[in-house]
């Protein structure tokens, strides 16, 4: 089954008013950029991963592209890593996806 038939990407997991979405950031990048891969969400951010500068900018990123305000997206596991979980508050898989279009 194709991703781009289903109503959202496979890797979203839905947990009653949370989303779950797994993210592999790539800081110090030229430019900050967002690609849907099938394994998650890539995200190559300008900030460096020091003091948590990337997440900062992660959740930044997220909340301007998803049109949500900041406090509905966190970082819930992997705050030290590359490979993270976000966790977006009030927002459906569908909706996720669609705003991501």
């Amino acid at each position: 089954m194709d991703t781009q038939d289903t109503a959202h990407p496979a890797f979203l997991q839905q947990h009653g008013e949370t989303l779950l979405v797994p993210v592999r950031v790539f800081p110090r990048s030229n430019r900050n950029e967002l690609t849907i891969q099938t394994d998650g969400l890539h995200v190559r951010l300008t900030a460096p991963p020091v003091e948590g500068a990337a997440n900062e900018a992660l959740i930044a990123l997220l909340a301007e592209r998803l049109k949500l305000p900041k406090r509905a997206v966190c970082v819930a596991r992997g705050a030290s890593g590359r490979q993270k979980t976000i966790e977006i508050v009030g927002l459906s898989a569908e909706e996720f996806w669609r705003r991501l279009q």
